[in-house]
């Protein structure tokens, strides 16, 4: 029996999602180039603004608000470098939070060695950013603040609210990574005022290599262009849409919508059971705020225990040390890290995901493997 508890590094796709592709890759569907202006090329390009409206409406978003790129990471990097280029005449100062994503990260150093400056905010041990602490940072040549809604390793949800209302005051750029976010918890541009939003589709039981930048209208903010050729999506990301995949995300942030209040149920039943049923057998504590998390992710730390070679031992249990991307590195998760727990800690540490297709067998079956 093979149990997949990881559904924060990727999500099995929904069959219903790659039905909707298969209609939009061979001759007899809609397989045009949505830039072409004859009747194959319209077709597809009204499956793409429909698909753009389903990721929209669940920001509650305007369509032309999507702008559709390969996956989070290049809709991070154009959202930070775009912006930080763009915008450098008003100044060069960024903050941003050490428990970001590698993608941010590394766009901060990299913007580092092009002249930038960047403030890297410590969270409380509970993974929470102090807002006041953000507000102290912000200076009068700060352009941009880059904070995720929710932590991928702990599933910590930060006070976007607090952030939004402080960054807006000051006229400050507010980027959200949410690669993480839909389907787990609620995020509406109408009522908190961010600027940028990175997303996802294989997150979401949608297909890998394709992703979304929202960026706002009203008031209006643009990005440079950090891919050139034929000026599409605004002139801000140029390249030949891959409809089929276009629509697969459009699919899965519709279903996300619909069945977020369902998914998010089960998973919370799940999270609560397999924590309580950890704690009380095996003395595991927990990684983050408990309740201030979405209810698909766990983090848990085992004293005595070494993770890694858990694992190892474990195969049939798929599981995870901290994000897929630093898999393959022996260093500590640089989250838990930077949450204030020592080396012995952090590597003592397990991240638990549900997701749509978890079943209780799988979480009893993980749950007996401890126990052994």
């Amino acid at each position: 029996m093979q149990i997949y508890l990881d559904y924060a590094a990727t999500t099995p796709m929904d069959p219903r999602v790659a039905e909707s592709m298969m209609q939009h890759m061979m001759s007899d569907g809609v397989f045009g180039n949505a830039h072409s202006t004859h009747v194959f090329g319209q077709a597809a390009k009204k499956a793409v603004d429909q698909a753009r409206a389903q990721v929209a409406q669940v920001i509650s978003a305007t369509a032309e608000e999507i702008l559709w790129t390969s996956g989070a990471t290049e809709s991070i990097n154009l959202a930070l470098k775009g912006a930080a280029s763009l915008y450098q005449q008003k100044g060069r100062h960024i903050i941003t939070l050490k428990t970001e994503h590698a993608a941010v990260l590394d766009c901060c150093q990299h913007l580092e060695k092009n002249g930038f400056q960047v403030t890297y905010l410590t969270p409380h041990s509970d993974g929470l950013l102090d807002p006041a602490q953000l507000g102290a940072a912000i200076r009068d040549d700060t352009i941009l603040v880059s904070i995720m809604q929710v932590n991928n390793e702990t599933g910590v949800i930060q006070n976007l609210a607090a952030i939004a209302n402080d960054t807006s005051q000051r006229g400050i750029l507010l980027h959200v990574d949410a690669a993480q976010s839909v389907g787990k918890t609620l995020l509406n541009v109408q009522e908190l005022p961010v600027d940028l939003i990175s997303l996802s589709a294989h997150k979401v039981y949608g297909p890998k290599g394709v992703g979304a930048l929202y960026v706002r209208r009203k008031p209006r903010v643009r990005v440079a262009a950090q891919m050139h050729g034929g000026g599409h999506e605004h002139g801000m990301r140029s390249g030949t849409l891959a409809v089929h995949q276009i629509v697969g995300m459009g699919a899965a942030f519709q279903l996300a919508g619909e069945n977020y209040w369902e998914d998010c149920q089960r998973a919370a039943r799940f999270k609560q059971y397999l924590y309580q049923q950890l704690h009380e057998k095996t003395g595991a504590l927990v990684n983050g705020h408990l309740e201030q998390s979405v209810p698909q992710i766990l983090n848990l730390r085992f004293p005595g225990l070494h993770a890694r070679e858990w694992m190892q031992a474990n195969p049939e249990l798929a599981v995870s040390v901290g994000s897929a991307c630093h898999a393959k590195g022996t260093e500590p998760s640089h989250v838990l890290r930077a949450m204030g727990l020592n080396v012995a800690e952090a590597k003592s540490s397990l991240r638990f995901s549900f997701g749509r297709f978890t079943t209780q067998e799988e979480i009893d079956f993980a749950i007996a493997l401890f126990r052994a």
